[in-house]
């Protein structure tokens, strides 16, 4: 059975089982390799994703129930080649580690600054609760996060 959505503003169709979660029909079959797939119980935020402009654990949900739907990656955030301005000032304050966790933390801060572009610190940290960092405290990213928001 075939699965039809928009991934990154471009019309793609899957072949995979409707039950295939969508991280491995991301990352296998459209070769978008950013959202990370590491505890595949929905709980880290590796894979997170936005799913009808909402953040979603990618590995939770089943191909076969997007049909229509528009999916962005972090795959998307880039223009033009050039990183977003959150991932720029992620990268000034130096605060990707081993990347695992990142694409995830993107995405749901991307989502999260949208409704809330003058997030106070606590905010932010309640923000990435979903999101699992094992190489970090998270201070620097969320130093990050609030110099981003001074910006936006």
């Amino acid at each position: 059975m075939a699965t039809s959505f928009v991934v990154n503003g471009e019309e793609r169709t899957s072949t995979r089982a409707p039950m295939t979660p969508l991280v491995d029909v991301l990352r296998d079959e459209f070769f978008l390799t950013g959202t990370k797939s590491v505890c595949r119980e929905g709980f880290c935020g590796a894979c997170t994703v936005h799913l009808n402009g909402n953040p979603v654990v990618s590995c939770l949900v089943p191909v076969g129930t997007i049909a229509g739907a528009e999916v962005l990656t972090v795959e998307s955030l880039a223009t033009a080649g050039e990183p977003s301005p959150l991932q720029q000032i992620m990268e000034e304050h130096d605060v990707v580690q081993c990347g695992m966790c990142f694409p995830g933390i993107l995405m749901t801060l991307t989502a999260f600054f949208k409704d809330k572009p003058d997030a106070s610190r606590d905010e932010i940290r309640h923000a990435l609760v979903g999101n699992i960092c094992r190489c970090t405290g998270y201070e620097r990213l969320v130093d990050a996060a609030i110099a981003f928001s001074g910006r936006s």
